[in-house]
């Protein structure tokens, strides 16, 4: 490294030496003049900086040579562009040389403080997951933690079923607005846009696409979404898909800074990533199942306690009351009033006993594992029609067979018995229908649809949706699926729930 005209650092003998060890080495290692500018830059230092020796020599560098001392192990960090624009993080130690100049050591710590970023932010992820009860909460400190990392822009993470189903977006971290953002993103899937997060879930593996942010914002069929996409400052393209017991439940979309193009460490950062959010996910699910199993243990329970002692006791004032009733008309006592008061008691029993029966036999159904979905509903029905007065009519395919697992059907059925309550209640209907059928492109869906020839109203209709339709929604995405109620165009109420074919398995 002895610049032409210059004395050797050391003895003659040992140029040479000096020279192997400095190429050689891993590192880079420069001479700086009196200025800060580079005067000599071994191969090393030529490959970390991006610039050859005709741009280096003469630059100035990014350390600060004012504080050179003769020898110094003091480590300081300071950035540098290279030649490909990118931004670096350096390490360095700079020593001065008698002649004025300094000698500086320096390294790409870069990476490696990525690699730090990336750690600390699966660690806090995987907090997340852990102590988080919601699972939107959950999921939007993922994209968060995934955004902050140095060379990411934007995050979104997406749930979807299948890759022809409508999405949701559950989690997202570096865009501005995003109103109405799943419609947008449908409408262009409808105009033929090339959505490549799809190949993800597909092929369920990660799919990169680089420069891709130029292609969007020149494509007319993504026109719905360009003022979205437009404003992260991003040019590569990340899809890596969320896997978990053999299942792909959604996607990570990773948008990169430009010129920062997905390496393997981030793509190794952006799978574990996503390993946590296939897991909270997961964990959500459970846990559902959980809150339901134990629920429905609660209600098996109260139907036990209610048969056991007020519909015993109900039926024993009804008893005592037509018994009171006989004795009066045998004897003729009593005026019309003791007359009248004992009528009034009688039918108070009586129908106290009938609503008290059906609300016991609602908490507590047939058993869904030894006589199906269907057979129980059709046995329900015919409770109503007992009891009410309404008709009622299940429909299946033939040859339907639903394996759904005792969770998923015991959901649908209180779907069911729900929607029929508010008939019964609300309607004013004569008739009511539920139909069962399958959905999806490989029929591994289920849908359950019932309807009515009421009045096309339900409970509270002028203040939002009642109790009973949040809860039957609940229900249905529990299990990712989706229900939708509203009057028919030709009179009356309809209420359908559509559950993925993941649901069923």
């Amino acid at each position: 490294m002895r610049p032409p005209g210059r004395a050797p650092l050391a003895g003659a003998t040992a140029e040479p030496v000096v020279r192997a060890l400095v190429d050689v080495s891993a590192d880079g290692l420069a001479v700086l003049d009196e200025d800060g500018r580079f005067a000599e830059v071994n191969a090393a230092g030529h490959r970390i900086l991006g610039l050859g020796d005709d741009a280096l020599r003469g630059h100035p560098s990014p350390f600060e040579a004012g504080r050179a001392r003769p020898s110094s192990d003091v480590r300081r960090q300071t950035e540098w562009q290279g030649g490909d624009g990118r931004w670096q993080r350096l390490e360095y130690r700079i020593s001065a040389l008698p002649d004025g100049r300094a000698a500086v050591w320096f390294t790409d710590i870069t990476e490696t403080l990525r690699e730090q970023e990336r750690l600390s932010a699966i660690t806090r992820a995987a907090a997340s997951v852990a102590d988080s009860g919601s699972l939107s909460a959950t999921l939007d400190a993922v994209a968060r933690e995934v955004w902050r990392t140095a060379n990411i822009s934007a995050v979104q993470i997406m749930t979807i079923e299948h890759p022809r189903d409508e999405l949701r977006v559950v989690g997202m971290a570096g865009f501005g607005d995003t109103t109405g953002f799943t419609e947008r993103l449908s409408e262009c899937r409808r105009l033929g846009a090339d959505v490549r997060f799809i190949d993800a879930l597909q092929q369920r593996q990660a799919v990169v696409v680089l420069h891709r942010k130029r292609v969007i914002m020149n494509d007319p069929r993504w026109l719905p979404l360009k003022q979205i996409m437009s404003e992260p400052d991003w040019d590569g393209f990340v899809s890596m898909p969320l896997v978990v017991r053999g299942s792909v439940l959604g996607v990570i979309n990773a948008y990169y800074v430009p010129g920062d193009d997905p390496g393997p460490s981030s793509l190794a950062f952006l799978s574990a990533m996503a390993d946590h959010a296939a897991v909270a996910i997961e964990t959500a699910s459970l846990l559902a199942q959980t809150r339901s199993r134990a629920q429905m243990e609660e209600r098996r329970k109260l139907a036990r306690d209610l048969h056991d002692s007020v519909v015993q006791q109900l039926f024993s004032m009804g008893m005592q009351a037509r018994a009171l009733r006989s004795r009066l008309d045998r004897t003729r006592e009593g005026g019309p009033d003791v007359r009248e008061g004992v009528e009034e008691m009688v039918g108070l029993a009586r129908n106290a006993l009938a609503d008290l029966r059906g609300l016991v036999f609602e908490l507590h159904p047939l058993d869904l594992a030894d006589r199906g979905l269907v057979d129980a509903v059709r046995s329900y029905a015919a409770g109503v029609e007992a009891r009410s007065g309404l008709v009622v009519e299940v429909h299946a395919d033939d040859g339907l067979e639903l394996d759904l697992g005792v969770d998923v059907e015991e959901d649908l059925y209180r779907i069911v018995q729900e929607a029929l309550h508010n008939v019964v209640k609300h309607a004013r209907a004569a008739r009511a229908d539920v139909a069962f059928g399958r959905s999806g492109r490989d029929g591994g869906g289920v849908t359950v649809r019932i309807t009515d020839d009421g009045t096309g109203a339900t409970a509270d209709a002028g203040s939002g949706e009642n109790l009973g339709l949040v809860s039957m929604r609940e229900r249905a995405e529990r299990w990712r699926g989706g229900l939708v109620a509203g009057g028919k165009p030709g009179g009356g109420w309809a209420v359908e729930v559509a559950l993925p074919a993941t649901s069923s398995r």
